[in-house]
């Protein structure tokens, strides 16, 4: 690694035999993709297909691998890379590893450059069903999800769904046992109307809507939004402020989290703490000092008593 140089990071995640290392292989035998640069490519699990070194374009390729997951540490990256003098990194990383520790264990100027997830169309509903943690975190940040052997004339809407529940920016691409490959075009509207005069988001959509106003809060610049919420107050909010919100679980019950944003009131003060509200605010991208940084603010209108929804914690089904 060069001093005073970010090191680019492709990362592929999925399961065991789910694809990864043959198109890593792939990858590095297409001439487009190699410019003779140095490359580290770390192996964090083996599975029964072998990379074929003699037929990658580049031949300064250093090829290490990783047998536990305490071996991710800044030290240690830091060493593989530093002894074959590498330019970018290649993870081929393990299914059943969370991605954090890897995160963690990046040094600085460490930075992902792409990141695909790649699947066994037969297998990986079956995988959702017993290790959802383990699938929603590989889903929820890469850009590309691969699902391999897919059979002719199965239907895509199970996978297309499995992916949109983690993220909305993914692409989605099906590979059929020829080699043909199909691109994702299922429309994915919105369950709500933003050019509405004021947006009304239903119980069953704020977990949706949760994410696409914090993937896309521009697009909400000047709205107005009506839903049902939680109210809290806290001391370290700056004055005439409270937040609103909900649970919202992601892929387990241990993965639930209070998804909450900033709104501004005057009479902030006279709102019960804990109690639930139907809320009508308008809304501004803009920095507050509860967050920190610019962030969607709730400007509050009307709001009224509510009763809590039939289900409390929001999900993303």
């Amino acid at each position: 690694m060069r001093k005073g140089q970010d090191m680019p990071v492709y990362l592929f995640t999925g399961f065991l035999e789910a694809g990864k290392t043959r198109f890593i292989q792939e990858t590095l035998e297409d001439k487009r993709f190699s410019n003779g640069e140095k490359t580290l490519l770390l192996l964090c699990e083996e599975g029964e297909e072998e990379y074929e070194p003699d037929e990658f374009v580049c031949k300064t390729v250093t090829i290490r691998t990783i047998e536990d997951q305490t071996e991710l540490t800044k030290e240690n990256l830091l060493r593989l890379a530093r002894e074959c003098d590498a330019e970018r990194v290649i993870i081929e990383y393990n299914g059943m590893w969370m991605l954090d520790p890897l995160y963690t264990a990046f040094p600085e100027g460490w930075m992902v450059y792409q990141e695909f997830f790649f699947a066994d169309a037969n297998t990986i509903l079956l995988y959702n069903e017993n290790m959802r943690q383990l699938v929603y975190d590989k889903l929820k940040s890469c850009e590309l999800v691969v699902f391999n052997r897919f059979r002719p004339g199965t239907d895509k809407m199970p996978y297309h769904k499995l992916v949109r529940a983690a993220s909305r920016r993914a692409d989605i691409a099906y590979e059929y046992a020829d080699g043909k490959v199909e691109y994702d075009d299922i429309v994915d509207p919105l369950p709500f109307d933003v050019d509405a005069p004021i947006i009304e988001i239903g119980d069953d959509d704020y977990a949706v809507w949760y994410r696409d106003i914090s993937e896309e809060p521009k697009k909400y610049e000047g709205k107005t939004v009506r839903f049902k919420c939680l109210a809290l107050l806290r001391q370290k909010l700056p004055a005439e402020t409270f937040v609103v919100g909900r649970h919202v679980m992601t892929c387990c019950v241990q993965d639930i989290q209070f998804a909450g944003l900033v709104c501004q009131w005057k009479d902030a003060a006279s709102v019960q703490d804990n109690s639930w509200m139907i809320l009508t605010a308008k809304i501004n991208f803009k920095f507050n000092r509860a967050y920190g940084k610019r962030g969607p603010v709730l400007t509050w209108i009307s709001s009224e008593p509510a009763e809590a929804p039939e289900q409390p914690v929001a999900t993303f089904y």
